[in-house]
């Protein structure tokens, strides 16, 4: 049994107008599925395929109030590119971000509703990742969540340590996630989570089951009666099993 990240989900009270800024700031095209989704994915993409990890806006009626502890990063090739994009990104209505970085070489910015997101100053690491580089999780303790999340998906451990820990597709294809240890403890439901989905023919409730006995947890954000499971990691982080495909 094996399960797939194949998206993030991310909240925003306009889907659309998010939606369209990360397809600009990726590069990629929109679609939707329904009133209040809007599918953000590379152009000629057959979901799902670990070369993207796509991106699903969802409207909801709350505003963001706190830092978001899931985000992006985007990867460049050159300090010019960098440099470039991050004027490009500013000109869609994204704005610089303090998050307490203080001077490093990558820029924090916020995409129209406040989403926190990094443009990397170029790493040999993400040099084929494509234009998301990362999804990052801050968290507590990342060999807790490296032990539960390697076992969660059918990705690669690839190092951890007491302060971060990285993960990528067992095909070395894709964007990478990561934890970081931050001090900040969660407070509220993340606006912005990951989507797992199994294989053709496996089992979900036979997968939900797995990741409850690796310490997931059960939790309710008012769901009601949906085709996905909604739980949360070692660390409160929630996600959704969705059906196989």
């Amino acid at each position: 049994m094996a399960l797939r990240l194949v998206q993030i989900a991310m909240n925003a009270r306009d889907d659309s107008a998010v939606g369209r800024f990360w397809a600009e700031a990726l590069g990629w095209s929109v679609s939707s599925e329904e009133p209040g989704v809007t599918n953000v994915e590379p152009a000629g993409f057959v979901y799902p395929d670990p070369v993207a990890v796509c991106v699903d806006v969802l409207a909801v009626p709350e505003p963001k109030t706190v830092k978001n502890r899931v985000h992006v990063d985007l990867a460049t090739t050159s300090a010019t590119h960098q440099a470039d994009l991050v004027v490009r990104l500013k000109d869609l209505g994204a704005t610089p971000a303090d998050v307490g970085q203080g001077d490093v070489p990558w820029t924090v910015l916020a995409d129209p509703e406040g989403n926190e997101f990094c443009v990397l100053e170029p790493r040999s690491t993400y040099r084929d990742t494509g234009p998301m580089a990362a999804v990052v999780v801050d968290c507590a303790v990342p060999r807790v969540m490296a032990r539960f999340w390697g076992e969660a998906i059918d990705w690669t451990l690839h190092e951890v340590t007491d302060d971060h820990a990285t993960l990528r597709s067992t095909k070395g294809i894709g964007p990478y996630l990561e934890f970081l240890r931050t001090p900040d403890a969660k407070t509220v439901k993340n606006r912005t989570h990951l989507d797992l989905r199994p294989y053709p023919g496996d089992d979900r409730a036979a997968e939900v089951a797995r990741l409850r006995a690796l310490g997931a947890t059960d939790i309710d954000l008012g769901q009601g009666d949906v085709s996905w499971t909604v739980l949360a990691d070692p660390e409160g982080n929630e996600f959704c099993v969705l059906t196989p495909r």
